[in-house]
């Protein structure tokens, strides 16, 4: 564990100079976040020089923090699951960090689901544990004994099913297709079978009980689409991702990076941060041969036989290739394909006092104004920005000071919470070109509002928390996250989640391969959402260009440390 700030920074707030550019590149990564770490690690571990360029002023992407007024915030990593010893994920970040990142489990129940009003607050605890997890939902909805178990073997079966995504992205582009349009995608994997049911309709056959619906559909807010839009085999993913339990990186969301990089250096490769790439460079053959970064008013090129992006598929497509090779029929229709997720809003608070003294602990809130989901958000987001401001209907409480067990010891006496909703962006863009630091007076007051009506919600369901507590708040909006994270309207897990994204085509369409040679996509635009989506992405696209199959090998270490481990159970 690093608790000495500096020497974190050393590494993490690496500043972009011509003299830091190693020669004879092997790749070019633009963006830090874990799609694009991951994969650096992934090629330096076969001794490739890699370079990954950094738009913000500090690598990690939704995995960094900032410190404000003696606080440090995470910006997106709030709880993983999937993390215990034996598990192909786990065995993959051990290797991919050299066994330095530690993990601590969170409390079990995990997650508080919070529904109605004050005057009618219905709590409902979340437990991990194959077994306990329906269990204890037996006991809070006696009589649903039968809907809870055909939930929990549906998401199950599903997740099973995920194989064919991941071989969808990897394999040859004629097998891709031939699966996709004799239907056999569908037949192979329940996965694409249960893909275009939304979670509404599923969750709806099961019970009629209401609150029940609602704690089936609950962790919605985790890659951000309505029940009704949301596909259920996306859904069941993240069930299944928590049923083992769920983990927070000891020392805080900025440890992944920090113990990323030097894997990447110590291969001759770097990463540097404050380098915006403005455009990927290509020859007359429509290869890609490098990236031009912006270095004040300059453009500076560097060259490398392969690019590979992690700012996203809209970025990518839009914003960094020439005109003309915008207009390629292969890039519109990968384009039209997707569409641009939902924006997101983050409320950050620090507090005086300990865990104890405000009664918080290492677990998750989701917090719901009630149990109709679909209607409440729609409402919302259909709303005028000023009234939606005072009727935030979904709100994500957890306080990541409360999970890191190193916390106490770097900050004593204080203690923070994270708060995430969602936003519209279209409610803040009119400000959009404002300095950052500095925006219109109009901006601030809609920011304070919803700010106001959060906090409401925040004193009511933890009463240890007072306003007197509050040393410090601020919020990001969606276009706080265009410029710190680089997301075009403001989202937090790429591209749109909703039913369309889990189609057989477009999974075989979209992949860590593009229509233009020499570049590639990784990240969470390229698998799913979210941190282990993005790690996906990057093991997909490390897959292709290193011409081996990294799903199967994560899968084959894990079977090697169960076999000499006997006492690890397989689960």
């Amino acid at each position: 564990m690093v608790h000495d700030r500096k020497q974190k920074n050393k590494v993490l707030k690496q500043g972009f100079l011509a003299s830091r550019v190693p020669d004879n590149l092997d790749a070019i990564i633009i963006g830090s976040g874990i799609g694009g770490l991951g994969l650096g690690v992934l090629l330096a571990k076969v001794g490739k020089k890699v370079l990954v360029l950094e738009q913000h002023d500090r690598a990690g992407g939704c995995c960094h923090t900032f410190t404000e007024k003696g606080f440090e915030f995470d910006v997106g990593i709030h709880y993983i699951g999937d993390l215990l010893e034996h598990k192909p994920f786990r065995c993959m970040l051990d290797s991919m960090t050299n066994g330095q990142l530690q993990w601590e489990p969170l409390e079990n129940p995990y997650d508080q689901v919070v529904l109605g009003p004050p005057e009618n607050r219905r709590k409902y605890p979340i437990y991990s544990g194959r077994t306990r997890f329906p269990e204890e939902l037996k006991k809070c909805f006696p009589g649903e004994e039968k809907a809870i178990d055909e939930y929990v073997r549906l998401a199950k079966k599903v997740g099973r099913g995920i194989w064919l995504l991941a071989m969808l992205k990897i394999c040859p582009v004629p097998l891709a297709k031939f699966l996709v349009y004799t239907g056999l995608a569908q037949r192979l994997s329940f996965f694409f079978k249960m893909a275009p049911r939304s979670l509404t309709e599923v969750v709806n056959e099961l019970t009629d009980n209401k609150d029940l619906r609602a704690v089936f559909s609950y962790i919605f807010g985790t890659y951000g689409n309505i029940p009704k839009d949301s596909s259920f085999a996306m859904h069941s993913l993240l069930v299944t991702h928590y049923l083992n339990g769920a983990w927070y990186p000891k020392g805080g969301a900025s440890e992944i990076a920090y113990h990323m990089i030097p894997i990447i250096e110590k291969a001759g490769g770097a990463v540097l941060v404050r380098a915006p790439v403005n455009r990927i460079l290509f020859n007359d053959s429509k290869e890609a041969t490098g990236v031009s970064v912006m270095k004040g008013q300059e453009e500076m090129h560097i060259h490398a036989p392969m690019v590979i992006s992690n700012a996203g598929i809209f970025n990518t497509y839009q914003k960094l290739l020439p005109k003309e090779l915008q207009a390629m029929p292969a890039i519109q229709k990968q384009t039209s394909m997707m569409k641009n997720g939902e924006g997101g809003l983050s409320v950050f608070v620090g507090l005086n006092g300990t865990k104890e003294e405000l009664g918080l602990k290492a677990d998750n809130y989701w917090i719901f104004a009630e149990n109709n989901f679909d209607e409440l958000v729609e409402k919302y987001s259909n709303g005028k920005r000023e009234e939606s401001a005072h009727k935030v209907p979904l709100l994500f409480v957890a306080s990541p000071s409360a999970k890191d067990p190193t916390w106490e010891e770097r900050s004593p006496g204080k203690s923070t919470v994270s708060l995430v909703s969602f936003a519209n962006y279209e409610w803040f863009e009119e400000w959009k070109d404002d300095k950052v630091s500095n925006r219109s007076p109009e901006y601030k007051e809609l920011k304070q509002a919803f700010i106001d009506s959060i906090l409401e919600v925040v004193f009511d369901v933890f009463p240890k928390i007072t306003r007197d507590k509050v040393e410090f708040i601020d919020a990001g909006t969606p276009i706080t996250n265009t410029h710190y994270i680089g997301a075009p309207k403001g989202e937090i897990y790429g591209a749109d989640h909703g039913i369309a994204r889990f189609s057989p085509e477009l999974n075989a369409t979209v992949r860590p391969q593009t229509p233009l040679k020499n570049l590639y996509l990784t990240g969470q635009d390229v698998f799913t959402c979210g941190f282990a989506g993005a790690l996906a992405g990057a093991l997909s696209c490390g897959s292709i260009i290193l011409n081996r199959n990294l799903h199967l090998d994560a899968i084959a270490m894990a079977k090697k440390i169960r076999f000499m481990n006997p006492k690890l159970k397989g689960e």
